[in-house]
This record gives structure tokens, sequence and C-alpha cells, in this order.
């Protein structure tokens, strides 16, 4: 029985750890060639342990130089680009607005809002020189509720929202469909690191009272990202527990 990717070519960011490591996985397990991006290294490892469907690239994604690079290799390697998740994502220093400095909030900005841009802007061609594709962009629920004292990445996110939407709706007669994803507390790299008395909170804030695990984000990730999803595009997919409902 073929999968629910087969004969489709993606490229994911944020591919060396966390959601990201989690989406390639599944995406290569439902046949689908994957170019794996990171600028950390560890997405060598992520290629290795998927196996031959699967390239590493060495990527910054808030370069525009690099996102054409990466996107490239899916083509010169696999002949088409189908898929783009714009998953690399940092959480950069906790403070009150009043205190934090413009090159901390610069750096979150290029990763986390400049880069869904950048992906993109340059996947676009891309997707419809061979009739479409879909494009899944990794938000967060700090694109829609506050978290104070992560100003940059709460208005990366949003900004991230508003680019899914606004491209959805620009492309959706071409053939290419745009969702983002909105993860609520999540075990990954990002919320290991964070103060143990904040992810707590987070966690009692939550109904389910516990994180996902990154493979619960991956599942969305393929279905939005599959042909079963045809007629969605523009849509804001939370996944968080329902941390937003209370």
């Amino acid at each position: 029985m073929a999968g629910r990717l087969e004969g489709k070519v993606a490229v994911v960011t944020g591919a060396g750890s966390g959601i990201g490591e989690a989406i390639v996985e599944r995406f290569c397990k439902e046949g689908a060639r994957v170019v794996a991006a990171d600028i950390s290294g560890r997405q060598n490892d992520t290629a290795r342990r998927v196996g031959s469907n699967c390239r590493a690239v060495q990527a910054d994604v808030s370069k525009g130089a690099d996102v054409r690079s990466m996107l490239e290799t899916a083509r010169s390697a696999f002949g088409r680009l189908d898929i783009l998740c714009n998953n690399a994502g940092i959480d950069g220093v906790m403070a009150k607005t009043g205190e934090y400095s413009e090159e901390d909030f610069d750096r979150v900005w290029a990763i986390n809002g400049r880069s869904i841009f950048l992906g993109m802007r340059y996947a676009i061609p891309m997707m419809l020189a061979t009739g479409g594709g879909s494009i899944v962009n990794t938000t967060s629920i700090a694109s829609v509720v506050a978290f104070p004292t992560m100003i940059a990445y709460c208005a990366a996110k949003g900004a991230g929202l508003q680019m899914t939407r606004t491209t959805a709706v620009e492309y959706a007669a071409l053939g290419i469909r745009v969702n983002a994803i909105l993860p609520g507390p999540v075990a990954t790299g990002i919320t290991r690191h964070m103060p143990a008395e904040y992810i707590q909170a987070v966690k009692n804030a939550t109904p389910q009272r516990r994180m996902a695990d990154p493979s619960e984000l991956a599942n969305l990730a393929l279905f939005l990202a599959s042909d079963e999803a045809s007629f969605i595009t523009g849509a804001a997919m939370t996944a968080d527990g329902g941390y937003t409902l209370v």
C-alpha cells in the first residue's frame, strides 16, 4: 500500500531536533523524499537515521541565499518540490518589553518570522512550475495569546500566521495551499531549557495537563501536507491540549 505522501518531495526546516525531526521521520515513512535542513549539524543525524530518501542540508533560514540553496537541493536531488514545512524556530531571550534589546529582538524575528517569508518566497515559484504544492508553517499559540517576557517570539509567530493567511489567499486558485500549525506546549529543546516553574505553569494551564510529543505535531503536518487536506488552505490548526480554550 502506497504511503500518504508517495511520490512527493518535501523540504523541512529545523530538522535536527524536536518537531522538525519528527516531521522528517513521518514524511519519509509515508513515502516522501525529504530534504532535512538545519543550522546545527544535527540534520545529518536525522538523515542518516531515516535513510536514502532523505538529504541533509545545513542552512541559515534567515538568509535568502541559504534558503534558495536549500530548496534547490530538493529539485537537484529529487526533481521537484511539492511540500515546504517552515518549522525552524527559537525562543530567544525572555525579558519584559521595556528591557528587551534590539539585537535579541532582531535575532528572534530573523529565524521565526523572516524565515517563513523567505521559504515561501522562493518555494512558490518552484511549486508553480510543477502545478502546485503545500506549505505548512509552524507558528504557535503565541500567535493568538500573550506570553509575557516573550515579545519577540509572540511578534514573529503572529506575523507567521498572518503571512500564512495572506499567501493562502494569493495562491489558492493556483494550486498552492498554505496552512499554519499552532502548537501549544511541546517537549522540545526550546521548552526543556526554560525555567521549570514556567513550564509547570504552562502544564497547569493546559486542560490535558501535559506537553505534546513532537510526533503529535508531525501527524498534523502530515495531514496538512497530504492530499487529504486538499480543500484546506489558510487554516490555523491549533494543537495545544486545550490551552487556548480556558
